[in-house]
């Protein structure tokens, strides 16, 4: 059996291969990386509309009448404030303050019924992690059933609107509601990763297909393209949005990670609250930030960053030649001393100092705002 045979494949792998796309294995997951080439890519969904595949992402159903205590247990936001129709942003905290995964809850039926969106990487994982911590909710793993694809750009919503009508365009940042497609029901939610206009649409697998294949029929007044991973990735580190295995990992606590904005310690008791907050309690001593090179190179993750005088102050998490601006752009953790807003640092570069500074984020100035992180 080949490597791409061991692979899971979204229900879009055929659409994929008519396009040209060139495939490659994502957290066990066989995905475009790129069509016509990550800086055209990027580009389009800064200027016009981009189809992603993101159907490997998982989704969760939380049902019954304890599904509120237990999603306000295992979360970090305050779930209670949801109301039908409403999408929030959450981290799953773990004993010891870390995060488990970040995730998106869709609040289907008030004290009743939520869908959670996680990362593919983390599917299996976060649903044991919700089955060990449960507080009495009927937990199901409904990954299988669901395809998405996201629509993004500042024509996405023209798109939107053609394909389920006037409707879909009064959603509201971080609103979602049921349409009917194909006799099938599907979510257009007002979210994205990419910092631009748009819809992520949960669709049942049988007919994902159908409307990737609608949608861009109906997408070429709109410039409607497809996107890869490679873009994906450009388009989320310009809004210097987290990635969970970049930016979020199990050791990671949520204040150092500029995430506290999602922490209700004041609203709920939840999962690793105490040692989460003891260490804001004790003061920081790292940062996420976002910085440019100032001299020539591009930073990778787990490159070392210095101070001029050799000390190691922190590291790269993530980082790209900026396509919309021509930036050599980087995401990392720094020591606390070296988190303000035009502190110069050194980026080691396969053992080269390049110095550079930390910049105000997002790196790109959007029309929209931002859902997942807010400016710093």
């Amino acid at each position: 059996m080949s490597l791409t045979e061991k692979l899971k494949t979204t229900p879009l792998k055929e659409e994929h291969e008519k396009l040209g796309a060139r495939m490659v294995d994502f957290a066990g997951w066989l995905m475009p990386v790129q069509y016509e080439g990550l800086m055209e890519e990027h580009k389009n969904v800064r200027e016009n509309c981009g189809l992603f595949d993101v159907s490997h992402m998982g989704e969760i159903r939380v049902k019954g009448s304890k599904s509120l205590e237990t999603l306000q247990w295992l979360t970090t936001n305050d779930v209670s404030k949801l109301q039908q129709g409403d999408a929030q942003y959450s981290l799953y905290p773990n004993e010891n303050g870390g995060i488990v995964d970040d995730l998106f809850i869709y609040c289907i039926d008030p004290n009743k019924e939520y869908l959670l969106c996680v990362n593919a990487s983390n599917a299996d994982k976060d649903f044991e992690f919700m089955q060990k911590n449960n507080k009495g909710a009927e937990i199901t793993n409904e990954s299988a059933k669901w395809g998405q694809i996201a629509v993004q750009g500042p024509k996405a919503m023209g798109l939107i609107r053609d394909c389920f009508g006037p409707g879909a365009v009064e959603l509201q940042r971080n609103q979602f509601r049921e349409f009917s497609y194909n006799k099938s029901r599907v979510l257009v939610a007002r979210t994205g990763y990419t910092g631009e206009d748009g819809v992520e649409i949960f669709v049942p697998t049988e007919v994902t297909a159908k409307l990737w294949q609608e949608l861009f029929a109906r997408g070429r007044p709109y410039g409607a393209k497809p996107i890869g991973l490679g873009a994906r990735d450009t388009l989320r580190t310009e809004m210097k949005y987290s990635l969970y295995g970049h930016e979020i990992d199990d050791t990671t606590n949520p204040f150092e990670a500029g995430l506290g904005w999602v922490v209700k310690p004041e609203a709920k008791d939840f999962l690793g609250k105490v040692p989460m907050m003891a260490v804001k309690e004790r003061g920081l001593t790292k940062k996420l930030v976002g910085f440019e090179l100032i001299d020539k190179g591009i930073p990778r993750q787990g490159y070392g960053l210095f101070s001029f005088d050799n000390e190691a102050i922190g590291t790269v998490t993530s980082g790209t030649m900026s396509p919309s601006s021509g930036a050599s752009i980087g995401i990392g953790y720094v020591d606390m001393r070296f988190a303000a807003e035009g502190t110069e640092f050194a980026v080691d570069i396969r053992g080269r100092k390049t110095r550079a500074k930390v910049v105000k984020t997002p790196f790109v100035r959007r029309a929209t705002t931002s859902e997942k992180e807010p400016e710093s």
